[in-house]
């Protein structure tokens, strides 16, 4: 499986402060069935963190993994805040290009309040060679209201990804419902672990996958849809749905 968004790199950001945090998480990554992760710290006021930071950072942790035999390759990327985006020239921007496909943008969602621009800043992204995905709306308040929110954003190209504990229930009931309405609507296209330690948030989709009723949903979500991103793909058609199946499991 592969993973686009996790905070896997050390003392960037509210990841791991150590390289040995940093091989503890891959460890678990690698248990996991995951051979991918994309590193992606954040990028905002109070963790600035520049391209060169983070690129340095993935070349070091890359080579820990190999010597302690850890399989899972780690890749380049960012978690975008809004405002740091939007202020960002096209060659930083390139650089932090979520998986390496330097076209594609990881922003980050807001977890209060909606911002009403977001559509015109994908628009000007847009006009600039980039493509979104946007990071677990689930868990804005206004999203779980109205999921419908993002019906115009996916119609003009923008990905959804889901946090793996928001689908399995473990960030909670709301943040739950939501990311079962969007996957429901076919508004969301990819679950990544958005993991911060091997212990607190860790990179593992199981039970994401299990909350997912159908196999091959979780295969598109956890698989297809991130490796043809990273190949610089459009996503693969979404599984045609079961008759008279919802897209997850009925218990909670």
């Amino acid at each position: 499986m592969i993973d686009l968004h996790s905070h896997v790199l050390p003392g960037v950001d509210d990841g791991p402060a150590t390289m040995e945090g940093s091989l503890a998480l891959l460890r678990a990554a690698e248990e996991a069935g995951i051979g991918r992760m994309a590193a992606t710290p954040h990028v905002r006021e109070d963790y600035p963190t520049a391209p060169e930071t983070m690129l340095r950072l993935v070349e070091g942790v890359n080579a820990a993994a190999r010597a302690a035999g850890i399989a899972v390759e780690v890749l380049p990327g960012g978690e975008l805040d809004l405002v740091a985006a939007a202020g960002l020239d096209d060659e930083r921007l390139r650089a932090f290009g979520l998986g390496g496909n330097p076209s594609l943008l990881l922003l980050e969602s807001p977890y209060h309040g909606w911002p009403l621009g977001l559509p015109d800043l994908v628009f000007r992204f847009a006009a600039r060679g980039f493509s979104v995905v946007l990071a677990h709306p689930e868990r804005n308040g206004d999203v779980q209201a109205n999921p419908e929110l993002l019906r115009p954003l996916v119609d003009a190209g923008v990905l959804v990804q889901l946090t793996a504990g928001s689908v399995d229930g473990s960030f909670g009931r709301r943040p739950q419902a939501a990311a079962r309405e969007l996957l429901g609507a076919e508004l969301a296209h990819l679950v990544a672990s958005d993991a911060h330690a091997a212990d607190w948030r860790p990179p593992d989709f199981a039970a994401a996958r299990e909350a997912i009723a159908q196999p091959e949903l979780a295969d598109w979500l956890t698989r297809d849809v991130p490796a043809a991103l990273l190949a610089g793909s459009p996503p693969p058609p979404r599984p045609e749905r079961r008759r008279s199946a919802l897209p997850w499991r009925s218990a909670l």
